[in-house]
């Protein structure tokens, strides 16, 4: 579908749900009383300019960005959008000073673990969403295992139950890329388990491949590695636990020793290009496009850029663990949420609501992302996003979609981060590695962070 049908199909879902629902509240832009039940009239708003922070940046991400923006700026001429795009890393520092400056932007897209949209919700920072939700059936179209991964209790203390106070667009799913043409060159067979992979990236280093492409400089790239070896040894239950910074599990075990002594033991062997842990992390995806390298852990974000560079070439996969289940982490991208210093609540609920609508969902798959409603309907029927939506499917019905480590604690992001550059360095064992971690973690569910 060409972008102008897309816009098109937006627009005309708009004034659809405008005639169907017949619900318009009397608000002005800085009143909220049109949530918990009724529409807010955007039209009627006046004049409003709308600052939008996002992540959004690379390909498939912008251009999804691009087309609801103006789609929705088309449906609202009262409205301009005024985006905010940087890198990931970039937000994460800018936003925490933006969110307490007088000029705080209207909607931002904030990390949903503690150490970001955690501390937001303590401090106040952000809106809770209950009322819009309501109004706007957010509760209906999004399930309560999705929802859960941006719901706090108002002094942010509990994750994953409370208010809403944010809405994701994309699922998330981390797996292995690789090379088509490369592993039959070695005269291998995908994967089924990770055994198998081990052996894989064995032949790989034997035939001078670069078996294992990471980028680390940043260091949280190295979490989506380790997350998936540690959903190989680890029972799920003990990781979302850990994951959530939920009380009644321990980093200290023989099995999250393991999973440290797997990762550990890959870069022994050389199996990781030299200078992982100095390596960009777009330079290490992108060295997988230009041949340099075989096998790719990293999230389904990647998929669109990859497919446009490498075409039928790149493919996408999960080792089964050895109980013969997948799992793996994943869940939600970037929540968008509204900040309390919002100039216009009621627009930037319009909007958010706007780009997360089940019309939005087509948009974000022709754009090469992975939607986070209506998956399974919506999956192309080749390429690399097709392999992407099976893997997402796959672990969501049939085995274990586990949460990001770094949303554990409010300084587990830091903790983490170094101690697996340190790990992946050799210059801390797997027994340290993981008392490390516990040492956060306990500390958090002790109250003493």
């Amino acid at each position: 579908m060409k972008r102008t049908a897309r816009v098109s199909a937006l627009l005309a879902a708009v004034a659809f749900t405008a005639s169907a629902s017949g619900i318009v509240a009397a608000t002005t832009p800085d009143d909220t009383s049109g949530a918990g039940g009724d529409v807010p009239d955007i039209a009627a708003a006046g004049e409003v300019t709308l600052t939008v922070w996002d992540q959004e940046v690379r390909g498939g991400q912008n251009e999804q960005m691009e087309q609801l923006n103006a789609a929705f700026m088309e449906a609202y001429p009262n409205v301009t959008i005024e985006r905010h795009s940087q890198a990931f890393e970039d937000l994460e520092t800018t936003l925490r000073l933006a969110l307490t400056d007088a000029d705080a932007p209207d909607v931002v897209q904030a990390n949903n673990g503690r150490n970001m949209m955690g501390r937001f919700v303590e401090a106040g920072l952000l809106l809770p969403l209950d009322d819009y939700a309501e109004a706007f059936g957010w509760f209906d179209r999004y399930s309560p295992t999705v929802l859960q991964y941006s719901t706090y209790s108002d002094d942010a203390v509990v994750f994953g139950d409370g208010s809403l106070y944010g809405l994701a667009q994309v699922g998330e799913v981390v797996g292995v890329f690789y090379s088509k043409q490369k592993l039959a060159d070695l005269g291998l067979e995908l994967p089924a388990d990770w055994a198998a992979f081990d052996e894989a990236l064995a032949a790989a280093a034997e035939a001078g491949e670069t078996p294992l492409l990471l980028g680390n400089i940043e260091q949280w790239p190295a979490l989506h590695v380790f997350g998936p070896v540690q959903g190989n040894h680890v029972d799920a239950a003990d990781i979302v636990n850990l994951g959530l910074g939920n009380p009644g599990s321990s980093w200290e075990t023989p099995e999250n020793v393991e999973a440290a002594a797997a990762l550990q033991g890959w870069a022994e062997a050389g199996y990781f290009n030299e200078g992982a842990n100095g390596t960009d992390y777009d330079a290490a995806w992108q060295s997988l496009t230009s041949g340099d390298g075989v096998f790719l852990i990293g999230g389904s974000w990647l998929a669109a850029d990859l497919g446009d560079a490498m075409g039928d070439d790149v493919g996408f996969f999960l080792p089964n663990t050895a109980a013969g289940t997948p799992a793996t982490t994943g869940g939600i991208g970037i929540p968008f949420a509204i900040t309390s210093e919002a100039e216009n609540p009621d627009v930037a609920a319009a909007y958010i609501d706007f780009i997360t609508s089940d019309e939005a969902m087509e948009v974000l798959t022709e754009t090469g992302n992975l939607p986070v409603n209506r998956t399974a309907e919506l999956a192309p029927e080749s390429g690399v996003l097709a392999d992407v939506f099976g893997v997402f499917g796959d672990v969501t019905e049939n085995g274990s979609l586990l949460p990001y480590l770094d949303y554990a604690t409010p300084t587990f992001s830091e903790t983490i981060g170094a101690a697996l550059q340190e790990l992946i360095d050799g210059r801390t064992s797997p027994e340290d590695f993981t008392a490390t971690l516990e040492e956060d973690y306990a500390a958090f569910i002790a109250g003493d962070d």
